[in-house]
């Protein structure tokens, strides 16, 4: 766990930190060195001559408003790969809320790397324990409130990342309703309901079943309740948990299957939000279904041409087997209508199309919805958490992507035409229209892409406590 504190003087600073400070920053020492670094027009980085600091880093004015291009972060990025001190120090006296709000989350997930999964023989490496703000005494309150809020979301996106990192052999449904089970009991107020794969189908959820049964790990369904509150309307909230995919019958070539791992980062997600919320003792009541599976090849897989029955009684041709992630989806958004019929929102997210990455890139999740209120709340907590969204269409024009000759809806439009908002048209039979829906394809978002490499990132879980915030 990364912790924080507030200073109002470089002069209570850890010896041997790391101070990053914009250029003009009236709380910097007039020493020589400071000066020459004042100088330069970009980053200026010292690792000599910095005592009483390990290292000193001065970023252009420009960078500290930047919420836009996140330009703080790239700089920071590189910088920060190989810390030369666990105690940061960060300027904060003239920083953009957004900006803040991102460089705070990103030094807070510095909580979790990959060698922490204990899979690769690595020596131990320094990484940042503290985080200490440089401020103003008048601003230390407003800011006490902005590192609570950013460290319980990350805390939040590094269980999430956590487990959407571990490799698929071992993060089967199973284990990953074992460690929400591990993670939320911490939290009186959060309590975990499980449905195994026998309880799924004596339920109803044929789509699940359907996307489940051709592997040897069975399909799960996890229900995390929280209650802030004791009444009121229960915010849903739901997650596809693909554990890997392969695309089942319709088999996905190799380079396609590498990143697989990571189709349940919709379902991760969910559980991050869960403990987020609980440690923020938000006054809400929320349900988070994830909805857990891993799509195999075997005699036992589903077919192209199945026809499978939802626990709504909608009945779905599967003509893609690889479009498996809408069947899940559908199924755990059902039920979750079922189980609260006045729910005040149901929030579905998920790795769901490549498509939506062609579209808006890797920057924003696609927003598709019909309720316009949830519309504008989603889209202004994005820009306000600096986790942003954009709107895809979503009306009746869609309708001819998922008829069927033989069933209600066939899972994936024939002409291979508006996939992602396709797939979203097929969603929406699935939550009642008393109930406002929204669906987030986050394939683009879900994954930080650096140097050819993919890690989780944790989005949208910013958006989402950004918006629960609002929302009471």
């Amino acid at each position: 766990m990364v912790k924080y504190q507030f200073i109002h003087a470089l002069s209570e600073a850890a010896p041997q930190s790391h101070l990053i400070a914009r250029t003009a920053c009236p709380l910097l020492p007039e020493t020589a060195l400071i000066t020459e670094m004042r100088e330069q027009e970009s980053v200026a980085d010292a690792r000599f001559g910095c005592a009483p600091f390990a290292r000193i880093t001065l970023l252009p004015e420009a960078l500290w408003q930047d919420s836009l291009t996140e330009g703080l972060l790239a700089a920071l990025r590189p910088l920060l790969a190989s810390p030369v001190s666990p105690e940061v120090v960060l300027d904060v006296t003239a920083i953009d809320d957004v900006v803040l709000a991102q460089v705070l989350r990103f030094l807070f997930n510095q909580a979790h790397r990959l060698s922490d999964l204990q899979l690769k023989n690595t020596r131990d490496a320094v990484r940042i324990e503290r985080i200490t703000a440089l401020c103003l005494p008048e601003q230390q309150e407003k800011l006490e409130a902005i590192f609570h809020r950013q460290q319980a979301i990350a805390r939040g996106m590094v269980v999430a990342r956590r487990l959407a990192d571990t490799p698929s052999d071992r993060c089967t449904p199973r284990f990953v309703v074992e460690e929400a089970q591990k993670a939320c009991a911490a939290f009186p107020a959060l309590r975990c309901e499980v449905l195994d794969e026998k309880m799924i189908v004596e339920q109803g959820l044929g789509l699940l079943h359907a996307v489940g049964k051709g592997a040897t790990c069975p399909p799960r369904l996890l229900a995390i309740h929280y209650d802030g509150v004791s009444d009121g309307p229960v915010r849903c909230y739901v997650g596809k948990g693909i554990t890997f995919d392969t695309g089942g019958l319709w088999l996905k070539e190799g380079a396609g299957m590498y990143t697989m791992k990571y189709d349940m980062c919709g379902a991760a997600n969910v559980l991050g939000l869960m403990l987020a919320v609980a440690e923020l003792r938000l006054p809400v009541r929320i349900m988070g279904v994830l909805a857990l599976a891993e799509n195999a090849i075997g005699p036992d897989a589903m077919q192209p041409g199945t026809v499978a029955t939802a626990c709504n009684g909608t009945t779905v041709e599967i003509n893609n087997t690889d479009a498996e992630g809408r069947l899940v989806l559908a199924d755990a958004i059902a039920w979750a209508s079922q189980r609260h019929p006045q729910a005040r929102y149901i929030i579905d997210m998920a790795t769901l199309t490549g498509a939506v990455v062609k579209a808006l890139g890797y920057e924003l999740s696609g927003l598709m919805t019909q309720d316009e209120p949830l519309r504008q709340a989603l889209t202004r907590a994005g820009k306000r958490s600096g986790d942003e969204v954009w709107s895809l269409p979503l009306d009746a024009r869609l309708k001819k992507q998922t008829e069927s000759t033989i069933a209600d809806l066939c899972n994936t439009p024939t002409n291979n035409a508006a996939i992602s908002a396709s797939a979203a048209w097929l969603l929406h039979h699935f939550c009642p229209p008393t109930i406002p829906w929204a669906h987030l394809d986050i394939s683009g978002t879900a994954l930080w892409r650096e140097n050819g490499r993919s890690v989780a990132s944790g989005r949208p879980i910013p958006l989402l406590v950004e918006h629960l915030m609002g929302d009471f």
